[in-house]
C-alpha cells in the first residue's frame, strides 16, 4: 500500500542478541549519557511518547515491544510516512525485555529513535516571546518536568546550558510525557555569555534567585516585558553568581510557611504561569 512503510518484525528469545545493543543497560545513566548522543540516538518509552515523537517527525531506528502491545505499535508505525528502510520491530516476552534493559518495561514498548540535529539558538528564538533557560539542571526528572510545564503553559522555547542534563534522556522524555518534542529547544554555549545573545535578540533576562536586590514575581507579572527569558538554576546551589550578575534583573517567588525556595521544576511552573502571554 502506497504511503505505508514496511515493518520488519523479528521475534527474539535471547537477551544477549547483538542486534539489541541500543537497548542494553538503560538504567546506567553515566553510560547512556555518553552512548546515546555519540550514536545519535535516544530512547522513547511507552506508546504515548513514541506517538508524540512520530508526530514531531522523528524517525525510529527500531522498536522493542512485548507481544501484547505489538498490534497497537504496528498500527501506530503504519501511520507514519515512509522514510527509506523498513522499521525493525523486535518482539520479546516481558522477562526478556527486563533482562535486556535492566527494568520492567511499562506499557511494553521502547523505541530507539534517530536523534535530530540541534537547531541554532537564533532559530529557536525567532518569533519567541517567552523562553526558559535551564542552567546546569542535572536531574533528568526535573528537566522533563520543566519541559512539560513549558509546553502546558505556553513557553515558546527552552535553552539548556552545556552542563544541563540531556532533555532526550529516557527519564526526561518519559517525565515530560513526550512534550520535549513539542517545545523548540537547543543548547546555548557559552554560558552565561549567552545572556548577551538573548539581550541582542530583544529579551529581558530574569534570573530566579534569592538575592537582596531581587524583585517579587508579582511585580514582574504586573508589568511583563514583551520578550522575557526566565533563567532557572541547578538543584541545591541555584544559579551561578556570574549568571545573576549578567541578568537584567533577579526575581524571587514570594514564599510562606518558612519555606525559602521551591524545587526547580516547581519554581519554573509558577514563573511560567505568572508571566505567560495573555490574549
Amino acid at each position: 500500500m502506497a504511503g505505508v512503510p514496511a515493518l520488519d518484525i523479528v521475534h527474539l528469545t535471547d537477551p544477549d542478541d547483538e542486534r539489541l545493543a541500543d537497548y542494553v543497560s538503560l538504567t546506567d545513566v553515566a553510560l547512556r549519557s555518553r552512548h546515546e548522543p555519540e550514536k545519535g540516538l535516544y530512547i522513547a518509552e511507552s506508546s504515548t511518547v513514541l506517538g508524540r515523537a512520530l508526530a514531531a517527525g522523528h524517525r525510529p531506528r527500531s522498536v522493542l515491544v512485548s507481544p501484547r502491545w505489538l498490534p497497537d505499535l504496528t498500527a501506530m508505525l503504519e501511520t507514519r510516512d515512509p522514510a527509506g528502510e523498513p522499521v525493525r520491530v523486535y518482539v520479546a516476552e516481558p522477562p526478556v525485555l527486563e533482562a535486556i534493559t535492566g527494568f520492567h518495561v511499562h506499557r511494553g514498548a521502547l523505541a530507539a529513535m534517530h536523534r535530530p540535529p540541534l537547531p541554532a539558538v537564533a532559530d529557536v528564538l525567532a518569533g519567541a516571546r517567552r523562553v526558559a533557560v535551564l542552567e546546569d539542571v542535572v536531574d533528568h526528572t526535573n528537566v522533563g518536568a520543566a519541559f512539560r510545564s513549558a509546553a502546558a503553559i505556553g513557553v515558546d522555547a527552552v535553552l539548556v546550558t552545556p552542563r544541563c542534563a540531556d532533555p532526550l534522556y529516557r527519564r526526561s522524555v518519559r517525565v515530560s510525557m513526550g512534550t520535549v518534542f513539542q517545545v523548540p529547544w537547543t543548547r546555548v554555549d557559552p554560558w552565561p555569555g549567552g545572556i548577551e545573545l538573548l539581550r541582542g535578540a530583544g529579551f529581558v533576562t530574569a534570573a530566579l534567585a534569592l538575592s537582596d536586590d531581587s524583585v517579587s514575581l508579582d511585580a514582574l507579572e504586573a508589568d511583563p516585558p514583551e520578550r522575557l527569558a526566565l533563567v532557572l538554576g541547578a538543584e541545591g546551589d541555584g544559579l551561578k553568581p556570574a549568571t545573576i550578575a549578567a541578568a537584567d534583573l533577579t526575581v524571587r517567588i514570594p514564599m510562606a510557611g518558612g519555606v525559602d525556595s521551591l524545587n526547580v521544576a516547581a519554581a519554573g511552573a509558577v514563573a511560567f504561569w505568572a508571566t505567560r502571554v495573555r490574549g
